[in-house]
């Protein structure tokens, strides 16, 4: 079960594939289920050009830990992953990506959107906005990531 902070741009999918190739037995596991999340332009409204994403170093990691801790008690998951960037950000570059690999995709699913949504919630991160008219502002709260189908 791994956890990475980078404090540059990273590629998501090539994480994956060195994770996967390097911490997972070939023919172990039958579903992975990733999400990976990038910058938006916009927010609350506004146009934004870029934000500074900060963590507290030792703590962050230690969270991210307990949350694939509890979601592997939850699920039966073969391993999991949360790579998480910090720092100064453009929008359209990867912030986020998390894995889950499980013998069968319900588990993969589950757990996947499981891990997002307690990152989003719980772990120690601050959002720092560079609008297009070059104010800042500290972003007090992250959008629900629960969305119900239209009926």
């Amino acid at each position: 079960m791994g956890v990475a902070i980078y404090p540059h741009a990273f590629d998501p999918w090539q994480a994956l594939q060195e994770y996967q190739a390097n911490h997972l037995e070939s023919g172990k596991f039958g579903a992975t289920a990733t999400f990976v999340g990038t910058m938006r332009d916009f927010n609350e409204g506004d146009d934004v050009q870029a934000m500074t994403l900060e963590h507290y170093p030792g703590m962050t990691e230690s969270q991210l830990q307990r949350i694939i801790d509890d979601a592997s008690n939850q699920w039966p998951l073969e391993d999991a992953l949360i790579t998480h960037r910090v720092g100064d950000i453009l929008p359209g570059e990867p912030i986020v990506l998390v894995a889950c690999w499980s013998a069968h995709r319900a588990a993969s699913f589950d757990a996947c959107r499981f891990l997002m949504e307690a990152l989003k919630s719980t772990a120690p991160f601050w959002k720092k906005e560079t609008l297009i008219d070059h104010s800042h502002r500290w972003v007090e709260k992250n959008t629900d990531g629960y969305s119900h189908p239209p009926a």
